[in-house]
């Protein structure tokens, strides 16, 4: 029995170049460098989720926002958008396990158990990660905080700690461990909350002279990134600069030649002198690409770690939600999440 004609990934992406001409400025695609690469060629707007956020904000003739990246990040372009804008996501099931690491009851649990012990709820400032739901940006903009990515966590960090004693920093733990090592602040001031431990694991005590209280949580990606990776990829590649994303464990971090946000390890590869050697720990699909647009300089893996969740949007999804414009199904949250959420990510975008 004869089966439909198999349509390949140039006719997708054909297809998809015909409906961006029909529909004009009125349509644009935004996707998230860990995207697959023959999705990302056809973004609009490439970056990582700080530039994607803003994008999606200034996005002024846009009626239609297609985002090519997991939940939370369209999410937060549904918390921006202008009223006469949607917003549609090619493969809703493309989440985010590092997300899911905090909700807002184990939140607000450890909201009102935490600030018991400080003695006064304005004592704690809330920052949440961009690798979050919008019910956790919501719950942060309720209550004064802001959200951050890896681009601008050290400038949340500083103005959280200048207006309040502590940070509660949610739901990335070596994030913030990182940062608060940037920044200068002392073992003893950083401690980890577990929302599966009675009081998170802490004894008031620590609490209390806490400057970061840091959520257990943790992006698969990059926690797959080792001492060992980089101890072999010197001895491999004596020459080579090592760059990793500082959602990686401190301890890789600290033996590095360099961390930063994904724009920054894009700049930093695109900045490196032709002949050069560059070892990148991030998700995989990033460096191959990078790989290939550099093709003058040696670009390598520390390791291949893969976020499935970003290779679940491919091009056929993103042709058929094209295909069904001015329909489809648009992204929608509660309005009193989106006005929540939305004073977090307007004060992340005003860091």
């Amino acid at each position: 029995m004869q089966g439909e004609p198999r349509v390949d990934g140039r006719q997708h992406a054909d297809a998809i170049r015909d409906l961006k001409k029909r529909w004009g400025p009125e349509l644009i695609l935004l996707a998230h460098h860990y995207q697959r690469p023959e999705v990302a060629a056809l973004g609009d707007r490439l970056g990582d989720s700080y530039e994607l956020a803003r994008d999606a904000r200034d996005a002024r003739e846009a009626r239609f926002i297609v985002f090519c990246g997991v939940r939370f990040m369209a999410e937060a372009a549904e918390v921006l958008r202008r009223d006469e804008q949607v917003v549609l996501h090619p493969e809703p099931s493309a989440g985010c396990p590092l997300a899911d690491f905090a909700s807002v009851e184990q939140a607000t649990e450890a909201w009102r158990g935490l600030s018991e012990i400080l003695g006064d709820e304005s004592a704690l400032m809330p920052l949440v990660y961009m690798n979050s739901s919008a019910g956790m940006k919501a719950f942060t903009g309720a209550r004064g905080g802001a959200v951050c990515t890896s681009s601008n966590a050290p400038r949340a960090f500083e103005w959280g700690l200048r207006q309040r004693r502590a940070v509660l920093f949610m739901p990335d733990e070596h994030l913030g461990r990182n940062t608060c090592r940037k920044l200068g602040l002392a073992p003893r001031e950083i401690v980890l909350y577990d929302p599966y431990t009675p009081g998170g694991g802490l004894e008031p005590e620590r609490i209390r002279a806490a400057r970061a209280v840091l959520w257990k949580g943790y992006c698969h990606v990059h926690t797959a990134f080792t001492v060992e990776d980089v101890a072999w990829a010197r001895e491999k590649h004596p020459e080579g600069r090592i760059l990793v994303h500082p959602e990686c464990p401190e301890p890789v971090v600290a033996c590095v030649d360099g961390s930063g946000s994904t724009s920054y390890l894009v700049r930093e590869v695109a900045a490196a002198a032709p002949g050069s050697t560059l070892i990148i720990g991030t998700e995989v699909s990033l460096v191959d690409r990078l790989a290939a647009e550099h093709a003058d300089r040696k670009v390598l893996p520390l390791r291949r770690s893969l976020c499935f969740n970003m290779s679940r949007i491919t091009l056929a999804h993103v042709r058929a939600v094209c295909e069904a414009l001015p329909g489809g199904e648009p992204l929608c949250l509660p309005e009193e999440v989106k006005r929540d959420a939305f004073k977090a990510l307007e004060r992340m975008l005003a860091i």
